[in-house]
């Protein structure tokens, strides 16, 4: 795979690291319904730009419109309002290691899709790998004794992955339809549907700081429909494997900007479970077992011919 696409997995993933900063400055002001519905619904409008700039027709199947839409929403307005509401009570650096556990969850679900990739040996070692690294995780909670709600949080991070790699299966279904068209109207209709919700539950929302409404800009363009934008588009050229290294990205970005910028406290265990969790995702991914595989043949001895 060339640097040029290498590049791109790394600032996507830088991209979604800051994510979590976003949210937990968002969630100072707004509750995490009106978060998300702000976020899908500036990432609607910035991708409708790219849609018409572009120029792509508009699909004519009316059920293309109700299946992306429920696409849209578990795949970006659920999962878009768990986290804010896990960071409420947990780091934001936290919540993007536990976010590093997509591609565990995926390989996990895949395996049981109709259809989906089935789990080789090495994978399923990632996926052990992956799951003792989130025990360490939720550890320090568990041995509180959840006083602070932080398990509880640390269980809606996770129900957000699992959202994740579900609905990146369901994706699969729609790889005919042409990338921007699908993000497009995927995050239009969870905006269609997040909004009502969001003024219902949480009403109207009242913005005072500067810091709000950038925040708010920046997960919705660039968090969210730049990144979607790019992903749909890379998918098919380097695949789920390469593209889901951008997971070692994203929570280093959200723990350094989590402890510099916010003041957040990550504990060395949390540390202990970001590494169990990248060793899962390189056995998951293989190309380590193979470069030691490369390694034992080069240094063995050459048999006469």
């Amino acid at each position: 795979m060339s640097a040029r696409y290498w590049a791109l997995i790394i600032f996507i993933g830088g991209i979604w690291g800051t994510s979590f900063l976003f949210n937990a400055v968002l969630i100072r002001e707004l509750g995490p319904i009106t978060v998300a519905a702000g976020r899908v619904t500036i990432a609607a409008l910035a991708s409708w730009v790219l849609f018409f700039a572009l120029r792509k027709p508009l699909p004519r199947d009316p059920m293309l419109y109700l299946k992306l839409t429920l696409l849209g929403i578990f795949s970006y307005a659920v999962p878009f309002t768990l986290f804010p509401i896990s960071q409420a009570h947990i780091p934001s650096g936290l919540a993007a290691i536990i976010n590093a556990l997509l591609p565990v969850v995926t390989v996990l679900v895949s395996h049981l899709w109709p259809g989906g990739e089935k789990i080789r040996p090495h994978k399923a070692a990632g996926v052990a790998a992956g799951f003792a690294g989130a025990a360490l995780l939720a550890s320090p909670s568990l041995a509180a004794g959840n006083e602070h709600g932080e398990l509880w949080a640390i269980a809606l991070c996770f129900g957000a992955v699992m959202l994740y790699s579900i609905t990146l299966n369901v994706a699969r279904s729609f790889k005919a339809i042409e990338p921007t068209t699908i993000a497009t109207i995927a995050i239009s209709g969870s905006a269609l549907v997040a909004v009502p919700v969001a003024l219902l539950v949480e009403g109207m929302p009242h913005v005072e700081r500067v810091e709000t409404w950038g925040a708010w800009i920046a997960i919705g363009v660039f968090c969210t429909a730049l990144a979607f934008q790019l992903m749909y588009r890379l998918l098919p050229v380097v695949g789920t494997t390469n593209f889901s290294s951008n997971t070692f990205v994203t929570p280093v970005v959200a723990v350094l900007l989590g402890v510099t910028l916010l003041g957040e406290t990550i504990l060395p265990v949390h540390l202990l479970g970001m590494a169990v969790v990248f060793v899962g995702l390189l056995l998951i991914d293989g190309r380590i077992l193979r470069v030691g595989h490369k390694s034992t043949l080069g240094t063995g001895t050459a048999t006469p011919r």
